[in-house]
């Protein structure tokens, strides 16, 4: 199973953000912090402000900061309104049945399953507990200076 870019934009955006709850963080501080598309991440933004998540301060000022406590912030939440869909398989859309076993077969059970047993995994973690402690290596880099991180490639969504 595989996240598309905007979940993972998505939650590398939660992440941030949390990490600097004392000040306004916009758009292009994350867009450089990763090396991603400003204009995806707006989008990314975007929804996470819909989903209330994420408040967003308008002006010369302006900038974003979580609406939500992070341990309120449940990640399986997030993934679920991230992804389009979980058909992990040719055999989970219901437009395309093109496999000559699917009234038989009892691997798209299994494999509806998996994706439900990954998702409860994740509902037991929220952003809080994805959040680098301040003492650690990673949660000083960031927190004192930019940290490059290689681009993903764009994933069709």
């Amino acid at each position: 199973m595989r996240l598309t870019s905007f979940t993972d934009y998505t939650l590398r955006s939660l992440i941030y953000l949390g990490m600097h709850r004392d000040k306004l963080v916009t758009i292009q501080d994350i867009a450089d912090l990763h090396g991603i598309s400003k204009n995806h991440l707006t989008k990314v933004i975007h929804q996470l402000g819909v989903s209330g998540m994420v408040e967003t301060v308008r002006g010369r000022n302006g900038g974003l900061r979580l609406r939500m406590e992070p341990a309120d912030i449940s990640i399986g939440a997030v993934v679920r309104q991230s992804e389009s869909d979980f058909h992990i398989a040719e055999c989970f859309d219901h437009n395309n049945q093109g496999c000559a076993l699917h009234k038989g077969c009892a691997l798209k059970a299994k494999l509806g399953k998996a994706a439900e047993a990954f998702l409860r995994v994740l509902d037991e973690v929220t952003l809080e507990e994805m959040l680098p402690r301040p003492h650690s290596k990673m949660g000083e880099a960031i927190l004192e200076q930019p940290i490059a991180f290689h681009p993903l490639p764009e994933a069709a969504a």
